[in-house]
């Protein structure tokens, strides 16, 4: 059967994805809870609104470009950027992170509207584990544009969790990721 799907490639520049780590411990009070943006990717959709089961993603993500977006001095946020690129990505290690899906159920809900579950697979810190997201998808004839959010955790990841002063202040396991990624019809 002959491959139907359109195919398009992902615009980091008119997207939007956003990581949110949230500070625990005795002195969380006193702490930031990051927001990790990541402007840097690239990767290729393939869609077919009458056959889902034909959908496919890959995307792959720049670890050494992901960047700091809250208010804070500028000590702190170098600090941040200093842990996230050497204890908790090992990006030096691992330069890529990369999601590749190629099983997609889901609904439609009106013209070029769609619910979907993404079950592909994340490979972070050199491990690679089933990570389903959830998206809603809007397509037209030129973009295709998904929005959601899901968790994942960083132990499962075999990142070791940052802390310091003695464990009084570290970083939750669970981190909080959320997207509006915009993808254009290739030609």
């Amino acid at each position: 059967m002959p491959d139907i799907a359109v195919r398009y490639t992902l615009n980091p520049g008119l997207s939007r994805f956003k990581v949110q780590a949230t500070a625990s411990g005795l002195l969380s009070a006193f702490a930031h809870n990051p927001v990790i943006l990541i402007p840097a990717f690239s990767g290729e959709v393939r869609f077919d609104p009458a056959s889902l089961d034909s959908a496919y993603l890959r995307m792959v993500i720049d670890a050494g470009a992901l960047d700091v977006s809250d208010d804070m001095n500028d000590k702190d946020r170098e600090e941040i950027r200093r842990l996230m690129y050497e204890e908790v990505l090992d990006s030096g290690s691992y330069p890529e992170l990369i999601y590749e899906c190629s099983s997609v159920t889901g609904s439609s809900v009106g013209q070029g509207r769609f619910w979907l579950t993404l079950n592909g697979e994340l490979t972070l810190h050199g491990v690679t584990r089933p990570q389903p997201v959830g998206a809603t998808l809007a397509v037209d004839h030129k973009t295709l544009r998904a929005s959601g959010d899901f968790s994942l955790r960083q132990s499962d990841y075999q990142i070791k969790l940052v802390s310091s002063i003695g464990g009084a202040l570290k970083v939750k396991d669970e981190l909080r990721c959320s997207f509006n990624i915009v993808a254009e019809k290739s030609e």
